[in-house]
């Protein structure tokens, strides 16, 4: 059992599991009680979705290194793949529970594709460079999704670009442009989030303490040093980038599923830069910070609510102190001194 917790990685690893299913469990008994408002229960499938983005950004940014500002995008291609996946397989499949798997295999698949076409030409560039391409991108699948109608008939999926016309007979249309999906019937549930969250979890985790995880934290620390002893920086870069567009594709299909109507305009700039928030707000690296950072900010406007003409002054002034908090040395000092305390007592 001591060799089990001997690494500290391991131990971290361990406490989140354990603190993710402590919560899920928390949650789900005060629904179940009434103790949450219907305002709150509306909150638990977008705090999930918003938490996976947060850790699968994370991968990106503190993993690998390199900053992207183009992830909702990724969030907007698994959103769109996984509703027209759903909607497609509706009378194929009538149990929601296996259609939304389904749908987020389906969205993770076309979202790890986006992610194949946009980094192997932009993991090539860095820093400011890599930043300005991949809001681009966002901006491109925004800008290709808000001409995009598909619908479905008797003879399969039809799709066209600026012609809202489609030709069928007697179908109905999915993706309607500018007015995106309406209609959508809800099948995401907060137990599927949970999962989620945890599947990516179990991903990243053993990403990073994989061999291919230390390739990419090493091209991290030092793309030189880390060439001349023969590791393959596209292959690592493009894999963790990869990996990390999968996982927010399955986070769009789970927020979409959950919602009454969704458009492109959902996943602009702003929220790719509200999940970047969350991942420097937690820790570059640290997957525990970015679900508390990710949960906490995502309710936050709905618990002020009652403030509404004040609401998001105080949500701009809580983050704005909580991250001159958590990069005050001081602080850093004094929760440094605690753990170690904490880590003298054990040890006695």
């Amino acid at each position: 059992m001591k060799k089990m917790f001997s690494n500290k990685k391991t131990l971290t690893n361990y406490i989140t599991y354990a603190g993710v299913i402590l919560l899920f469990v928390i949650l789900q008994s005060m629904s179940a009680a009434g103790g949450l408002s219907s305002a709150l229960k509306g909150q638990l499938v977008p705090v999930c979705a918003y938490v996976v983005m947060a850790l699968s950004l994370n991968l990106t940014v503190g993993v690998l290194g390199e900053l992207s500002l183009g992830h909702a995008g990724f969030m907007s291609v698994g959103a769109f793949a996984g509703a027209v996946a759903a909607a497609a397989l509706k009378d194929v499949i009538p149990a929601g529970g296996l259609r939304l798997l389904v749908a987020m295999i389906v969205g993770a698949l076309f979202a790890a594709i986006a992610g194949v076409i946009v980094g192997v030409p932009v993991l090539r560039l860095r820093g400011d460079y890599l930043a300005i391409v991949t809001l681009a991108f966002g901006e491109i699948i925004k800008s290709i999704v808000t001409n995009l109608y598909v619908g479905m008939d008797a003879n399969g999926l039809h799709a066209s670009f600026l012609n809202p016309t489609l030709h069928m007979e007697g179908g109905k249309i999915i993706i309607n442009g500018p007015m995106g999906v309406s209609g959508i019937a809800k099948i995401s549930s907060f137990l599927a989030g949970f999962l989620l969250i945890m599947v990516t979890l179990v991903i990243i985790f053993n990403l990073v303490n994989s061999r291919s995880g230390r390739a990419i934290m090493a091209l991290r620390d030092n793309r030189i040093a880390a060439e001349s002893v023969g590791i393959n920086v596209t292959k690592y870069k493009l894999m963790a980038f990869v990996i990390s567009a999968a996982l927010a594709g399955a986070a769009g299909t789970l927020f979409a599923m959950g919602q009454n109507t969704v458009s492109a305009s959902k996943f602009d700039f702003n929220t790719s830069i509200l999940v970047l928030v969350f991942v420097v707000l937690g820790g570059l690296g640290r997957m525990w910070g970015s679900i508390i950072a990710a949960a906490a900010l995502t309710v936050l406007p709905e618990l002020l609510r009652e403030f509404s003409e004040y609401r998001m002054l105080i949500y701009a002034i809580v983050l704005i102190l909580v991250m001159l908090a958590t990069n005050n040395p001081t602080f850093k000092n004094f929760f440094s001194k605690i753990f170690k305390r904490k880590g003298v007592k054990n040890h006695e």
